[in-house]
C-alpha cells in the first residue's frame, strides 16, 4: 500500500459512495455519499423516516448493501467475511440509544464486557480499565451499582465507558440525548466533545436534537427519504434556503404531495422500490 492511499484511510476512517440499501422490496437509502474525517464528530440528521438509523446499521456491518461501497477504516465491509468484520468491529465503538446495559450485570460488568469477549487480560486489569474509563465518564465509584439503580443520564454515561473501553479509533452513537432532560443532555454533549479530544477519535452521531447537533458538530450530514440533502457546517447548514433543510431546522411540518398515479401505486403495493420511506 503507498504512502498516499495510507494518509486518505487516516483521514476518511468512513467513506460511503453511492449507497443503495432495501428493506425487502423498498428501497431506503438511494445513492448516499459521505464520508467521515479523522478526528471529527459527523452529527446524521434528519426527519423520521428520513434513512439515518438505517444508515447506521450499514456502517456498523449489520446488513449487506444492495450497491455501493462502505469503507470503514480503510476496509471495505461488502468484501468481509463475518470473522473479519467482527474483527474490524474491535477498532469500533457503539453507544446504543437505551443503553443497552445488562441488567443482570453490575455496571462495572456491563463495561468490562467487550475485554472478556474480545482479550485474554486477567480480571484485576479489566477492573483497573474500567474503572478509568468510568472516571472518564463521571462515574467513579458507580462500578457495584446495577443499571436499575441509575438514572438515565448515568446509563447513557455507563454506555459510553462500556463503548470505549477498548479505545476505538471511531465511536458510534444512536440518539444519545432521547429522552434526556436538557441539562443532563449538555452534559452528554460535553462528555462525547470530551472523548474526541481526549481520545483522538472520529465520532459519528445519529440524532433529531438540534441544539446538541450543534453543539458538537464539525460537520453535519441532512437525510431526506434516504438521499443526502446536505453535507457542511453548522454555520453552512443554517445559511441553506432549502425549504426541507429549514423546516427541519424550524420544526416545521413537512406537507407531503402525492400525485394520484402514486397514490394508487402505494394502494396496490407496485414499484415500491421507488416508494416514499414511511
Amino acid at each position: 500500500m503507498g504512502a498516499a492511499a495510507a494518509i486518505g484511510q487516516r483521514e476518511h476512517p468512513v467513506e460511503v459512495v453511492d449507497l443503495v440499501t432495501h428493506y425487502g422490496p423498498r428501497m431506503i437509502l438511494k445513492g448516499v455519499t459521505m464520508d467521515v474525517r479523522e478526528g471529527e464528530i459527523m452529527v446524521v440528521m434528519g426527519g423520521s423516516g428520513s434513512g439515518k438509523s438505517t444508515l447506521l446499521r450499514y456502517l456498523l456491518g449489520l446488513e449487506r448493501a444492495t450497491s455501493g461501497t462502505i469503507r470503514v477504516l480503510g476496509q471495505d465491509l461488502g468484501g468481509l467475511s463475518h470473522r473479519e468484520i467482527t474483527d474490524l468491529r474491535k477498532k469500533m465503538g457503539v453507544a446504543f440509544q437505551g443503553g443497552a446495559l445488562f441488567s443482570s450485570m453490575t455496571v462495572g460488568e456491563n463495561i468490562m464486557l467487550p475485554l472478556y469477549e474480545h482479550t485474554d487480560l486477567d480480571r484485576s486489569t479489566m477492573e483497573i480499565m474500567a474503572r478509568i474509563k468510568l472516571e472518564v465518564v463521571d462515574l467513579a465509584g458507580f462500578e457495584h451499582l446495577m443499571p436499575a439503580e441509575l438514572s438515565g443520564g448515568m446509563i447513557k454515561r455507563a454506555a459510553f465507558a462500556r463503548a470505549v473501553i477498548m479505545d476505538p479509533r471511531i465511536l458510534f452513537c444512536d440518539e444519545p440525548s432521547a429522552g434526556l432532560d436538557p441539562v443532563v443532555s449538555s452534559a452528554l454533549d460535553d462528555l462525547i466533545l470530551r472523548l474526541r479530544d481526549a481520545m483522538g477519535m472520529s465520532i459519528v452521531v445519529v440524532t433529531h436534537e438540534l441544539e446538541s447537533a450543534f453543539k458538537i458538530a464539525d460537520r453535519v450530514t441532512v437525510l431526506d427519504h434516504g438521499r443526502i440533502l446536505f453535507i457542511g457546517t453548522v454555520d453552512e447548514l443554517r445559511e441553506q434556503d432549502n425549504a426541507r433543510i429549514q423546516n427541519l431546522l424550524n420544526r416545521r411540518a413537512q406537507p407531503e404531495i402525492i400525485d394520484g398515479d402514486e397514490y394508487l401505486r402505494r394502494l396496490t403495493g407496485e414499484n415500491m422500490d421507488e416508494g416514499t420511506i414511511q
